[in-house]
């Protein structure tokens, strides 16, 4: 039986990381969770499913993905976030894996993304390819802020797994704003950095660049109104973003 470790990120996920780490049960030989200083329980529930706790302030979704990686003792990763769970389907297939010995260095998995409660074919969300197993002598996170992803080399080629994992985006309308919110902040100051050129109209035209790509080009008119709200929420963002990269390009 080859053994695996799981990687979470967190930060006061009480009301989530529970079924996220149960799904994990059965499945993971280790759990690692990196926590950025939650103030809720979410510490107290990882305890009680025996995970190991590191506490390390939040410096981008990379660094933090690869500092987390760093902690395992298994070769082979999963990685997670805390809103996240692993399907039925998926479980079984990571555990005859372990059982016959991982094939591959890489894997893929399909993403079911949820909208407040709703599961989203379209949008751009299913399946939402992830890699998220891995092994860790051949591949790992890269350092970027946002839109960070797992690299390796060229000769590598991933494996799909069967089965998803279940993303629990938010609850409601205003907390899915916030989280755009958070990160087109965090996308400002990767543009600003990299010196993106930014005209007077660029946070205009990439906000309905986004709009268009996910309402018509990847099919949300045919989640009705929830494609709608998502839509304009990718167009908020990327406003936003532009906009803040804008500003922050001019205070230098």
């Amino acid at each position: 039986m080859v053994k695996l470790s799981a990687t979470i990120l967190a930060y006061n996920e009480e009301k989530r990381i529970g079924a996220c780490l149960e799904s994990l049960c059965g499945v993971a030989d280790e759990i690692i969770v990196v926590d950025s200083y939650s103030t809720d329980r979410t510490v107290e529930i990882c305890e009680q499913y025996g995970c190991r706790i590191t506490r390390r302030l939040f410096d981008g979704f990379g660094a933090q993905r690869q500092y987390a990686t760093s902690l395992t003792t298994h070769q082979y990763v999963l990685s997670i976030d805390a809103d996240e769970v692993l399907s039925p389907a998926l479980q079984e297939s990571i555990k005859r894996m372990k059982e016959e010995g991982f094939s591959h260095r890489v894997y893929n998995v399909s993403r079911l993304n949820f909208y407040c409660g709703m599961p989203v074919k379209h949008c751009g969300w299913y399946p939402d390819l992830q890699i998220r197993l891995f092994d860790k002598r051949y591949a790992n996170w890269n350092l970027r802020d946002v839109a960070e992803k797992v690299i390796f080399r060229d000769s590598v080629k991933p494996e799909l797994i069967d089965g998803d994992i279940l993303h629990y985006r938010c609850d409601t309308k205003e907390q899915y704003a916030d989280v755009s919110r958070r990160h087109a902040a965090m996308k400002a100051r990767v543009l600003a950095v990299n010196k993106e050129k930014i005209g007077p109209l660029s946070p205009f035209m990439h906000g309905m660049k986004a709009f268009w790509h996910t309402y018509i080009t990847e099919g949300g008119i045919l989640e009705g109104s929830v494609g709608r709200e998502i839509a304009a929420a990718h167009y908020r963002s990327e406003l936003l973003a532009y906009s803040a990269a804008k500003a922050l390009s001019k205070k230098k």
